[in-house]
């Protein structure tokens, strides 16, 4: 990518979280221990309601599919700042950047529309139990997941290109611990009104899904505040909410204190056990 004074941009320097030594080691552990937890977390629900036959219904084919959003946008972001803690200079390629922001977006999206599909799920089952195997049939459920996973890759190559083809100014230092579009905006020479709209239009529909208030309202926090008023400090902070502790807290909230999880865990231990005794 040429800057404005014709050299190119071959990586990045992420700021990271802090820039205190003093802080890297406890938090390296801290954060280690959560993308941990959310690993086992999301990765044993998406095995867990693959394999036992009787969380073969939509709300559970839904719950997999958060858990695999989960995981997807956590593992874009979760490693590189692992590696951050330990390393001296924060350094990411173009291309892995470019990467990174394109599958972090297509996650959080996704993530963002099953929500809102789950809560419908749950009024049909709520409101009409006797009509809900005729409304959630398996091409409705289907359906209700293929197309977020379609609109979000779109929005996600649209915002990603738009980005990735402006004109940067050769400042190639990221006010964040991974490559999100904010920060990444503030290093374009070029005009970047239409990307701007982009991502507030997205996020002015999120903001109408109030399906889970905390998540939402960090990304709101986020992408809607004003820019007099904007800091990319306290982005971090936001940041480290969404991409790390709600898919950590997730299978928690949503799976493992559910009754039927629980019994499926147990079903699939003693399998085990007979297994490999």
């Amino acid at each position: 990518m040429e800057t404005h004074n014709g050299t190119v941009l071959s990586e990045f320097i992420l700021m990271g979280i802090t820039d205190r030594p003093e802080l890297q080691a406890p938090l390296f552990g801290l954060f280690l221990i959560i993308y941990m937890i959310s690993v086992v977390g999301n990765l044993g629900m998406v095995i867990l309601t693959k394999v036992d036959a009787r969380l073969q219904t939509p709300m559970y084919f839904f719950l997999r599919h958060l858990a695999l959003t989960d995981l997807g946008y956590s593992t874009s972001v979760g490693p590189q700042m692992l590696v951050n803690f330990v390393v001296d200079q924060n350094k990411i390629s173009y291309h892995l950047c470019a990467t990174q922001l394109a599958f972090f977006i297509m996650f959080i999206i996704s993530e963002i529309f099953i929500l809102a599909t789950m809560s419908c799920d749950r009024y049909v089952a709520i409101c009409h139990p006797l009509l809900y195997t005729v409304i959630m049939s398996q091409r409705v459920f289907r359906a209700l997941v293929a197309i977020p996973y379609l609109y979000s890759t779109l929005v996600s190559l649209l915002v990603t290109v738009n980005i990735f083809n402006s004109s940067f100014c050769g400042y190639n230092i990221i006010s964040h611990f991974y490559c999100d579009s904010l920060p990444i905006l503030s290093l374009l020479c070029s005009n970047t009104h239409e990307i701007e709209l982009i991502i507030l239009a997205f996020s002015t529909c999120g903001s109408h899904l109030t399906v889970v208030t905390v998540f939402y309202g960090t990304l709101i926090f986020m992408y809607v505040q004003p820019e007099s008023s904007h800091s990319f400090d306290t982005d971090k902070m936001a940041s480290i909410f969404y991409t790390l502790v709600i898919p950590m807290l997730n299978p928690l909230i949503y799976s493992l204190r559910n009754k039927d999880v629980k019994y499926a865990l147990q079903r699939t231990w003693k399998k085990l056990c007979n297994i490999f005794p």
